[in-house]
This record gives structure tokens, sequence and C-alpha cells, in this order.
């Protein structure tokens, strides 16, 4: 295992969303919430400005070296699968033609997500099977955020395999197609649970580790950017193109 640290170069900004909906303004919990009217303003920002937006499998052709990164290279992340995904993030990625990368949570499809109980809020409802077979075909991708979004990091072994396996087969069997992107739920992954996503098969996984993802990481361990409830556009141009040093360290394989 080594460890990243540093400031990073150009490469891909893998962008993490949570929820994207009409939100009331708040003080707490900003990370998981986007409010729409800002996510438009950010889409419609990346399109004036001709960012590359890439679909995961586009990622890790870029990662490998199978293909040139473009400029501007960003990718769009959905963590959970929220129902308000479909009510007010897709339209507006429809509207440019833009790919993105659903995780959904395999145990709880069509159910609240019941987590955010722990903190005294609404528990948003998570989308279907009927709505994520509908997406698909209209070219919305979907990945694995494990069986019961649980911290990888902090489970035995045995937990770590059954979630990242229980979920890509079940993932599979909805979708009818393989499923080789993984995210770990709460940015929570061991050395543990690395191996456990490369001996399931997946392709790439994403952290929230803050940074650009480059030529040379650890596709099993991508960092991202988060993007929140608070951030305006200039914001969100400022966390593409200069955060790009990662908050301490975190575990990846040896390449």
């Amino acid at each position: 295992m080594r460890m990243g640290m540093g400031t990073r170069g150009t490469g891909i900004n893998i962008l993490m969303y949570h929820q994207v909906g009409d939100f009331a303004p708040m003080r707490e919990h900003r990370s998981t919430y986007c409010h729409y009217r800002r996510f438009a303003a950010q889409m419609a920002w990346l399109h004036r400005f001709r960012y590359h937006v890439l679909g995961m499998d586009e990622v890790l052709d870029c990662l490998a070296g199978l293909r040139p990164v473009p400029p501007r290279a960003v990718a769009l992340t959905f963590d959970d699968g929220y129902e308000n995904f479909y009510e007010y993030a897709y339209p507006e990625l429809a509207r440019y033609g833009f790919r993105a990368m659903v995780y959904l949570i395999s145990d709880l499809i069509g159910q609240p997500s019941t987590w955010f109980a722990r903190d005294g809020r609404a528990t948003p409802p998570l989308m279907d099977a009927t709505r994520i077979r509908q997406l698909r075909r209209d070219g919305v991708d979907f990945g694995s955020h494990g069986a019961s979004h649980v911290k990888l990091g902090e489970q035995d072994e045995a937990r770590i395999q059954a979630e990242v396996t229980r979920s890509k087969s079940a993932l599979e069997d909805l979708l009818g197609e393989p499923v080789a992107h993984f995210c770990y739920p709460y940015g929570s992954y061991d050395l543990r649970a690395l191996k456990a996503v490369e001996a399931a098969g997946y392709l790439t996984a994403t952290t929230c580790v803050r940074g650009p993802a480059c030529p040379g990481d650890d596709v099993l361990a991508l960092p991202r950017k988060a993007i929140s409830y608070g951030d305006t556009v200039p914001g969100v141009v400022w966390k593409l193109h200069m955060k790009n040093t990662p908050k301490g360290s975190w575990p990846r394989r040896m390449p």
C-alpha cells in the first residue's frame, strides 16, 4: 500500500454530488445537498466553457493511457441514487448531453434513505428499479455504492466482501449488464476494501479524497471533489482549478 499526498497536477476532476433539489437554506450536512438552481447554473457553465464531460469508462481509458486526457475534463458522479436525481438533475444533464454516473445501494432500491434519520433529517426516497431501468435506457450510467451503505473501513473482511460482491450481483441482475464501477460509502475504505473491490471485478472505484484524478493513479482509489449546498458557480470553478491539494493521505495499491 502506498499513501498519496501533496499538490497534484492537471487531470480529470470527478465531481461528487448527492441530492439535487429544492432545499431550504441550511447550515449542517451541506455536502449531501445541492440546490437545483445552482446545479442548473453549474451545468450551464460547463457547457458554455466547453468542459469535456466524461463517463467513467472514458475516465478509465484516459487514466490508463488509452486516450489523451482532454482539456477541462470532468466527470459527474451522484452518490446513493435519490429519486430527486430524476426530477432535478437529469433534465439538466439531458439538456447538454452530459454523461453521469449514479452509484446505487443495492439493498435499498426504492426505499427511504434511512441513515439520514440518525441525524434527525428527512429520509428522501431512493430510485426504484423501474426508474433505474428507464434512466439506463436514456443513457445514465450506474455503479455500486455497496449493498447496505456501511463504512467498509470499519467492517470485518467477510462483511466487506459481501458488501461489494452482493451489490454487484444484484445490480447486474437489475440492469441486465455488467456493473464495473464502485464508490466507497462515506469514503471509508482500507487496503482490505481495495482488495475486495479488485477481486469482485470492478474496474474503477471512487473515494471522498479531494483532488483531480491523474494518469498513474490507482483506479480503485480515485479522488473526487465534493459539490455542496453552498457552492456557487465561482465556488465550483475554484474547486475545479485550484482545490487540488488532498487533505492527509489515503491508501492505494502499489503500482
